[in-house]
């Protein structure tokens, strides 16, 4: 599965920008910026096209996974990020993504299970919680299995661990697709032959938190892009709001 190929992006979708803050929709295959994991990875980083698209630096304020698409809030000025971070230590953001996962999962459920950090081996406590909205089994052979079975799933992380919802999807057999690392690599083949799907489907849609300047409520979401939409049409489930 090639999903390693960074897109070809002319701007980067800008959903909000006031004096201090900026969200942007970030696309599959963006690192956001340079570092210690990603240091075999020779591409622009989604820092730098930002700097180039808007003439000065800006910082994130919180992490999201190369190949994740969807939401991320940057900071224009680098002096405020204390203000900002306590809504991160003090989980006052709520999150809330979408992904597309083998089998037909749970209603709805909790994982609470800790997750080990890549860079020291330390586990951390960790705690998601899902609710499915669709399912939809398909005539097309998988591995073993004669037909193939899918779910899309609302996800809420409670904590901010890497990888965390990857993880934890793999964790309760519910692998998402297009995952190289802890997906199935059946289905993820299925997926970009059958659908051209060549992309992690997971989507950072939403997220809410006060702002800690002007006090306003925010809730800023960022668009599913082509290859979700896509899906969506094909497998006839609705596009969440």
């Amino acid at each position: 599965m090639n999903s390693s190929i960074q897109p070809v992006i002319d701007k980067i979708e800008i959903v909000f920008e006031d004096d201090l803050i900026i969200g942007v929709n970030k696309p599959n295959n963006f690192l956001i910026h340079q570092s210690h994991y990603a240091r075999n990875i020779v591409e622009i980083t989604l820092l730098q096209k930002l700097e180039s698209q808007l003439g000065y630096p800006v910082y994130p304020l919180h992490r999201l996974d190369r190949k994740t698409s969807g939401i991320i809030i940057l900071l224009k000025d680098k002096s405020r990020v204390a203000e900002f971070q306590e809504l991160f230590s003090n989980k006052t953001i709520q999150k809330t993504y979408y992904a597309v996962v083998r089998g037909f999962s749970p209603e709805r459920g909790e994982i609470n299970s800790p997750v080990k950090e890549d860079d020291n081996g330390i586990y951390k406590d960790a705690l998601t919680t899902f609710e499915t909205l669709a399912q939809i089994e398909l005539p097309i052979a998988v591995n073993l299995h004669n037909t193939s079975r899918y779910s899309l799933i609302k996800l809420m992380p409670h904590t901010g661990r890497m990888h965390q919802l990857r993880k934890h999807m793999n964790k309760i057999n519910h692998p998402i697709i297009g995952d190289p690392k802890y997906g199935d690599r059946f289905h993820n083949r299925m997926f970009e032959k059958e659908f051209g799907s060549t992309y992690l489907l997971l989507h950072a849609h939403q997220i809410e938190f006060i702002h800690p300047i002007s006090q306003h409520q925010m809730n800023l979401a960022a668009d599913f892009t082509d290859t979700w939409k896509t899906l969506l049409k094909q497998f006839n489930w609705e596009i969440p709001t």
